[in-house]
C-alpha cells in the first residue's frame, strides 16, 4: 500500500524561525508523521533573519527559475533547502530578494507592519503550490499553518481543483492564537486572485485582516484543527457553524488525534469528529 503523502505549508519552523507555537508543532509534527510512515514535505518562507550559511540552506537549481504573478508583476522564485540531520527531514525555503532579504519579518524596525505583506502572502501561497508541482509529488493532505497560508485553502479548491497534482488532495487547516491587529489591504482580494479565479471566489478574505483570513480558510478547508488554547472567540464562533471536521489537538502531545484525522483521509471515511 502506498504511504500517504502529507504537505507542511507553514510560514515558521523551529529551528528556523520561532515566532509562535506554529514553529513548535510544525517541527515535531512531520517528524512524529514520518516516524509513523507517512511521506512528508515542508515548505515555508526563506525569511532574510534566517542565516543561510549556519543552516546550511543550498540552491535546488531544478526547482527555481519560475515566476510567481503578483498584481501583474513577475516575481523570481527561488527554491532553497535545508536538512534537519536528528530528524532525517527536508525543508523547502521559497525565497524572493524583494519580499524576503530584509532582516525583519512581519513588521519593520520601529514596528509598522510592512505594506506589501498582502503582495508576500499571495507570493508565498501560490510559490509554494507550484513548486510541490514542480517536485512531481501529489499530495493526499494538504496541512496549512498560520494567517500567511490562509489562501491555499482557496486556491486548491478553485484554479488548482483540476490540476492532476491536486486534484485529490484534502485541506486541512490549523487554527491558532497569532492574530495581529494590522490588515493586509482593502487590494489583497484582487491581488490574490488567479486568472482563473472570481472575485466570488476570495469574498471571505475581504478586509485582509486576522478573523478573515481565517474565515476565507475555513471555508475552503475539508477539515480544521484546534492546535492551541486561547483563540479568538470570534475565530471560534466561525468554526462552530463549519460543517466539516474539528479537531481538538491542544494537548495532543503525542500527536495521536493528527494521525486519526490523516488515516480518516488516507481511508477516504472522513467524519465529523
Amino acid at each position: 500500500m502506498a504511504k500517504t503523502k502529507i504537505l507542511f505549508i507553514t510560514h515558521e519552523m523551529s529551528p528556523f524561525l520561532e515566532l509562535s507555537k506554529i514553529s513548535e508543532i510544525t517541527r515535531q509534527l512531520p517528524q512524529a508523521m514520518q516516524e509513523k510512515g507517512y511521506e512528508i514535505r515542508i515548505l515555508m518562507p526563506r525569511f532574510g533573519t534566517i542565516n543561510e550559511r549556519r543552516n546550511r540552506l543550498h540552491e535546488v537549481i531544478r526547482l527555481s527559475g519560475m515566476n510567481i504573478v503578483v498584481n501583474n508583476n513577475d516575481n523570481p522564485l527561488i527554491i532553497k533547502v535545508a536538512s534537519i540531520p536528528a530528524a532525517r527531514m527536508q525543508v523547502y525555503f521559497l525565497d524572493n530578494d524583494e519580499y524576503f532579504h530584509r532582516k525583519q519579518i512581519f513588521n519593520d524596525k520601529a514596528g509598522k507592519f510592512f505594506s506589501d505583506n498582502d503582495e508576500r502572502t499571495v507570493f508565498f501561497c501560490k510559490g509554494a503550490l507550484e513548486t510541490v508541482k514542480k517536485l512531481g509529488w501529489s499530495p493526499d493532505v494538504v496541512h496549512c499553518h498560520g494567517w500567511m497560508s490562509a489562501l491555499i485553502p482557496a486556491y486548491l479548491k478553485t484554479s488548482y481543483k483540476n490540476d492532476p497534482t491536486y486534484k485529490d488532495s484534502k485541506v486541512i487547516y490549523s487554527l491558532y492564537n497569532d492574530s495581529f491587529p494590522e490588515n493586509l489591504g482593502d487590494d489583497f482580494t484582487k491581488k490574490a486572485l488567479t486568472a482563473s479565479m472570481k472575485e466570488s471566489d476570495v469574498e471571505g478574505y475581504k478586509g485582509g485582516d486576522y478573523l478573515s483570513l481565517y474565515k476565507g480558510a475555513i471555508g475552503y478547508s475539508d477539515a480544521l484543527v484546534l492546535a492551541e488554547e486561547n483563540i479568538h472567540e470570534d475565530l471560534l464562533k466561525i468554526v462552530k457553524n463549519a460543517e466539516i471536521p474539528v479537531i481538538d489537538a491542544q494537548n495532543d502531545t503525542d500527536f495521536e488525534n493528527y494521525c486519526n484525522l490523516y488515516e480518516q483521509f488516507a481511508s477516504e471515511e472522513l467524519e465529523t469528529v
